[in-house]
């Protein structure tokens, strides 16, 4: 299985790693994968162990995973990611002043209908682990259902069909 955050590798060589604890994202980007590869698998532990500290208070296993189950997640597209290699990872001061930041879309299915989410995240660097503080979200809407031999919305170039509407 092709790994949902996006990349050309397979799941377990991919994110999984991250979501198993076997490796930690080296990037703001890697985290924003990864967390989203953990809500297309259900993995609400792991999206609530990397939310920082601050956010965390205001977040529940049980709220994530509802919404993991409830949502099915079809593609993710990063449209940019603040350089962070600038700070050293020892530099927490520097990196809180200038706070990395990941712009995506992701598209999902929730109750029935399509949508496409846009927000820029912002992340902070906590015990040398990157966590997920915040996001703004600037666009999320309703997507018109694509006939069936229309060009998918998610941008895969396959017929709806045979792609989000399988």
């Amino acid at each position: 299985m092709k790994c949902p955050c996006g990349s050309e590798s397979s799941f377990k060589q991919c994110c999984c790693l991250f979501i198993n604890n076997e490796k930690n994202p080296q990037s703001p980007e890697q985290l924003m994968r990864s967390r989203y590869s953990a809500y297309a698998t259900n993995a609400a532990d792991y999206i609530y162990q990397t939310y920082a500290e601050s956010s965390r208070v205001l977040q529940s296993i049980s709220d994530i995973s509802a919404w993991a189950k409830e949502t099915k997640w079809l593609r993710l597209v990063i449209h940019s990611a603040s350089d962070h290699r600038e700070n050293r990872i020892d530099d927490c001061e520097s990196i809180l002043n200038n706070l990395p930041t990941v712009c995506f879309s992701a598209y999902y299915q929730h109750q029935g209908q399509y949508f496409l989410m846009k927000e820029t995240s912002r992340f902070v660097l906590e015990d040398c682990q990157w966590r997920y503080l915040d996001g703004e979200v600037s666009n999320n809407e309703e997507l018109v259902t694509p006939k069936r031999n229309e060009l998918c919305f998610c941008y895969s170039q396959k017929k709806f069909k045979h792609c989000c509407g399988s």
